[in-house]
């Protein structure tokens, strides 16, 4: 038997939070379990000695996009393919192409890295759905711009659906490493339709692969933390200490001596107690009657590194009731019937806070949200007002300790549905037994 002297006692409220917080290393998504990134490849024509093939990538991940500097794809050959030509994006190197005199190939390379082209490409070497500079958006923000494609011309390979080799060892970059593609395999031939919709054309062969994120391997350290605060408590809850690393005082100094050299180059955070590229911020701004008020701002720490349509997704069981909300746009996450608790953040193009600007006076971007109270749920006590989970860009962020949340005064009342007139008529009373 363990004596009583070794034995170790935790509050309800830490172990949920040691749970909370293992679920940032899971690459399972808890609020988007489907979400992954299919890359298909469509043959649509044979030739003399390989193909030609339409690569699309549809993300269907509903708030985790893929920003600038935008995706680079990468695969290893099954013989010796080289690329012919390629529309709408193009390799990186080109590699040793000593053996063709006469016709040079795009890329002779064995291991071939693509990139998309930036727009304002000339319209001759563009292709459908292409030159976005490798920007992805996510399936819930933006359907039309979730979708990034190219053609390729594919030589020294075979030319029919029985000699064709499959590329292998897929990559996806973008612009991190926490994506892992599964092997490529042959499926159904895609079907397009044409002419209006009135006819249908399939690709000669598909086949396709999946790639899916983990944000343990897109970083060592989280990425985001929440702090918070609110009207009935002048204390603020900061983020977490060290949450995404701990601050080295010489590299400050180092930093705040540099700031004017680091246009270009690797991004660098400003010094914090946290060290998190991203801070937000949640702030319980009102009560009313029937409604309550919630201020959210997000901050950007990085001083040489914007965010492009970025996402906030927050989890609370009162955006089952969302009146407003200005500045974002609001759509909710309907993970499973008759639960509505969660919901996702974005910036409006038109005002300019679907770019989140680096470290500075205008590196936040902040909205303000009213909900609708349910009496029966709605409380102020015990951290109730406060969010169980922010993601940033697809990344869970680090929370504070729930015993560290901000408190009710001793003096505020408990949270009962009594009437003013009620109180007057008690307190009355009480002065009446002493006169």
């Amino acid at each position: 038997m363990v004596s009583s002297r070794f034995r170790l006692t935790l509050r309800p409220e830490v172990i949920m939070y040691i749970l909370c917080s293992c679920t940032v290393v899971v690459a399972y998504d808890l609020f988007d379990p489907t979400a992954n990134i299919t890359i298909t490849w469509d043959v649509v024509s044979w030739t003399r000695d390989g193909y030609v093939a339409v690569v699309k990538m549809n993300n269907y991940q509903m708030y985790r996009q893929i920003m600038s500097p935008g995706w680079t794809l990468g695969w290893t050959w099954s013989k010796k393919e080289i690329i012919w030509s390629i529309v709408g994006a193009q390799a990186t190197d080109q590699g040793e192409c000593k053996e063709f005199q006469n016709d040079i190939p795009h890329s002779c390379e064995k291991n071939p890295r693509i990139i998309d082209m930036h727009p304002g490409t000339p319209y001759n070497q563009q292709f459908a759905n292409c030159c976005k500079g490798g920007v992805v958006s996510s399936l819930g923000q933006d359907l039309e711009n979730s979708l990034s494609a190219f053609q390729i011309s594919v030589g020294n390979s075979g030319n029919t659906y029985r000699t064709v080799s499959l590329p292998k060892n897929f990559s996806l970059f973008g612009p991190n490493q926490g994506y892992t593609c599964s092997p490529v395999s042959v499926v159904p031939s895609s079907v397009s339709l044409t002419s209006g919709g009135r006819r249908k054309n399939r690709a000669l062969m598909t086949w396709k692969l999946v790639c899916s994120y983990s944000q343990l391997l897109a970083s060592d350290t989280p990425t985001c933390c929440v702090s918070m605060s609110s009207f009935y408590n002048s204390e603020i809850t900061p983020c977490p200490s060290c949450a995404c690393g701990c601050m080295n005082n010489k590299n400050c100094a180092l930093i705040k001596s540099t700031l004017q050299q680091m246009e270009g180059t690797t991004p660098v955070k400003q010094c914090t107690q946290h060290m998190c590229p991203i801070r937000v911020h949640w702030h319980v701004k009102k009560n009313y009657k029937t409604y309550w008020r919630v201020r959210i701002t997000i901050t950007n720490f990085y001083y040489n590194f914007n965010y492009t349509k970025w996402t906030l997704v927050a989890q609370h069981p009162n955006l089952n009731n969302v009146a407003k909300v200005s500045n974002f746009i609001y759509k909710p996450l309907l993970l499973y019937e008759h639960i509505n608790d969660t919901g996702m953040f974005y910036g409006v193009k038109k005002l300019e806070n679907d770019l989140l600007l680096d470290a500075g006076s205008n590196g936040s971007v902040h909205s303000e949200i009213i909900l609708k109270k349910d009496r029966k749920m709605f409380t102020l006590k015990h951290g109730w007002a406060f969010p169980r989970r922010i993601y940033f860009n697809g990344d869970e962020c680090i929370m504070p300790l729930p015993v560290s949340y901000p408190s009710l005064p001793n003096s505020v009342l408990p949270n009962l549905d009594i009437k003013p007139v009620v109180i007057i008529q008690v307190l009355v009373a009480i002065l009446y037994q002493f006169l």
